[in-house]
């Protein structure tokens, strides 16, 4: 059974920094492409970065680049994203998922399955 569990979320006040945790199991993690994605209340699920398991390769979106890193363990199954300068709009839930299919992608229809998210709050 594919497992992905989130951890790492929390409260922090803005220009702070928090690492996520994605934490792989029920498949070959090496393989397959892991992606961040958040949601706010009342808009759409958004792609934040992903990387391949492939080649290594990453996505940022435009809104995270620059203060968003993702890394991956595969020792440990587990991929991280570590986020400084955090802003009150990041505030979301934060989901990782893994895409069988696709190395590199942004839209969420590409990933196959999903933790159940960890919450980010940044106050102003």
């Amino acid at each position: 059974e594919v497992q992905l569990v989130e951890s790492g979320g929390g409260l922090v006040q803005a220009g702070g920094s928090l690492r996520l945790s994605c934490a792989a199991s029920g498949f070959t993690f090496d393989d397959y492409t892991i992606g961040w994605f958040r949601q706010a209340p009342g808009k759409e699920r958004e792609g934040v970065s992903c990387i391949s398991g492939v080649d290594g390769r990453t996505y940022y979106a435009d809104s995270v680049k620059g203060r968003f890193t993702i890394s991956r363990d595969n020792a440990k199954n587990t991929v991280y994203l570590q986020m400084h300068s955090l802003k009150p709009e990041d505030t979301a839930v934060y989901y990782c998922a893994v895409s069988i299919y696709y190395s590199i992608s942004y839209y969420a229809t590409d990933y196959n399955y999903w933790g159940q998210g960890t919450q980010v709050t940044v106050s102003s």
